[in-house]
Formats: structure tokens, sequence, C-alpha cells
């Protein structure tokens, strides 16, 4: 018996605990992007997306998020370029339905924040990036806003006439307000 419970000790011991587990309030979050488009600013916002969240503040080698975005979910402020943003030469939505953003790491940052380093996905080609990210957590429910700039073309965003910077700018911001509970 005394064999019984050093060997479920060990197991306990062994087996790695999991940080907080957070679901995603659909209704609140917002992951949006503005880009220059003809010297003008175009916004774009993904509908559709999920996020699988294990964070814990204290215990950030333990965190983990994996989001995955539905591509065709994207609407912009100029709704009659929506198809040819979501086009073969665009998202090209039909044979990549689905960007990724799966960390690799968080950090603690300046003045409170944190930094997650991820590797994003879109168009089937993969790409290190940083999001930081302010966190406010009161009991159950959290709420992070971050913001990053990516390259569009290092994704394969813009092809054909779009490679320029031309009308439309390499440089694309992405903004993320996140609402979550913990499970």
């Amino acid at each position: 018996m005394k064999r019984l419970w050093v060997v479920l000790a060990a197991a306990l011991v062994a087996s790695p605990a999991r940080a907080a587990h957070w679901a995603v309030d659909t209704a609140k979050s917002r992951l949006v992007f503005s880009v220059m488009w003809s010297g003008e600013p175009l916004h774009g916002e993904f509908h559709k997306w999920k996020a699988d969240i294990d964070f814990d503040p204290a215990d950030l080698a333990r965190s983990h998020v994996a989001a995955v975005i539905d591509t065709a979910s994207l609407s912009t402020d100029y709704q009659d370029g929506d198809d040819g943003i979501k086009g073969a030469l665009g998202f090209a939505v039909d044979r990549f339905p689905e960007a990724q953003f799966v960390t690799t790491a968080f950090h603690t940052g300046p003045s409170g924040t944190y930094i997650a380093d991820a590797k994003l996905t879109i168009r089937g080609i993969s790409r290190s990036i940083t999001l930081p990210f302010k966190l406010d957590i009161r009991g159950n429910r959290a709420h992070a806003t971050g913001k990053t700039t990516i390259i569009r073309t290092d994704f394969g965003v813009g092809q054909g006439e779009w490679q320029t910077a031309q009308p439309v700018a390499h440089e694309v911001t992405v903004t993320l307000d996140l609402w979550a509970l913990k499970d």
C-alpha cells in the first residue's frame, strides 16, 4: 500500500500543471486590421475566429494560445473590394480558408505588459511574430488588448500587381481586443 502512495505522489509531481483555461467571449472580442490604401486607411475585421487559451501570468512557461481565423469572414470598410482581398491575389480563401496564430513563448514586458512570441500562418506561409499586449484580469474575467505590425507580402498577401507598396502599403497593423472567461 505504501508503494502505491509513493507511485501516485510521484505521478502527481511529474504531471505538468496546466495554466488556467479561458473561453473567448466572441460577442465582445474583435480582431481587426488596418492598412494604407491609396494614401487612406483601410480598416477590416475578421468576424469568425476562435482561440484555445491557457494563460496564467504567474506561470508563463505553461501558458499557450492557439487561434484559428476564418479568412473568408473578412470584411472591410471598402466592401466593393472585399471579394478581391479574399481572392487569389489576396488571402486566397478558397485555397487557404484559415490563418493560424500559435504562441511559442510568453514574456513580461514593460509597465505590466506581456509579449507573446508566436508563429503566424497565412496562405500556408509561417513567420515568427511578436504581439505585445496589456492584460486585465478581474476574478474570472480577462480583457487583453494588443497590437502588432506585419508585412503582408511576407505571407504572400498581395500577388501580381498587388505585390508593390502602391496602392496598398506592405505594413498591416493587426489589433486584438479580446474578452474571455475562465473555465
